[in-house]
């Protein structure tokens, strides 16, 4: 069975290596949000030598464009964009710190390997509840990239949003581990 653990951001790298491929976690505190476009725009700023419009260091990346809010609202749904997405523009951030992404789907060889090499991990929330999710975040920012409206990077401040280790800084996959280990439960 696998462990329920409250985590806070920022995500140092000692707390990431102690997450597992499997694990339920409750984060909160402070993250930040961005999908390809602004991606893209933080390679441009890496290449040309520019400060990135954050650190990065220890923080944990939502892939998302949420919906606007609606009145009396902090944020409309944020669901998960599909990760896979961000995955030619991941390797140089997590260089940079970045401790922990946020998304559904698969991610490529390179960026596990990155993911292992800089303690790093990915953690899964649930495609199609977006409306739920934006209930754990307190209060949103726009902080970079206002013009990509609702690709504009974000910092959300969130409570106890549930999401799951899907692959942890060792490189354990629960999307390879997790089939068999359904298989096996079926017997």
């Amino acid at each position: 069975m696998a462990a329920e653990i409250s985590v806070t951001t920022p995500l140092s790298e000692d707390k990431a290596r102690e997450l597992r491929a499997g694990d339920r976690v409750l984060l909160s505190g402070y993250i930040f949000t961005l999908r390809d476009a602004g991606h893209a725009r933080l390679l441009e700023s890496l290449d040309k030598g520019e400060d990135l419009p954050v650190d990065l260091q220890d923080a944990v990346m939502f892939y998302v464009g949420p919906s606007p809010a609606s009145p009396g609202h902090v944020i409309g749904s944020a669901g998960p964009t599909s990760s896979y997405r961000m995955d030619p523009y991941t390797p140089p951030l997590l260089e940079k710190g970045l401790r922990g992404m946020i998304g559904k789907g698969h991610r490529s060889p390179t960026v596990i390997e990155s993911m292992k090499e800089n303690g790093a991990v990915y953690f899964g929330a649930i495609g199609g509840a977006g409306a739920l999710i934006s209930k754990t975040v307190t209060s949103a920012e726009v902080i970079a990239y206002e013009e990509l409206g609702a690709e504009a990077m974000r910092c959300l401040q969130v409570k106890d949003l549930p999401l799951t280790v899907v692959i942890d800084s060792e490189g354990n996959n629960l999307y390879e581990t997790g089939p068999d280990a359904w298989k096996e439960a079926q017997k």
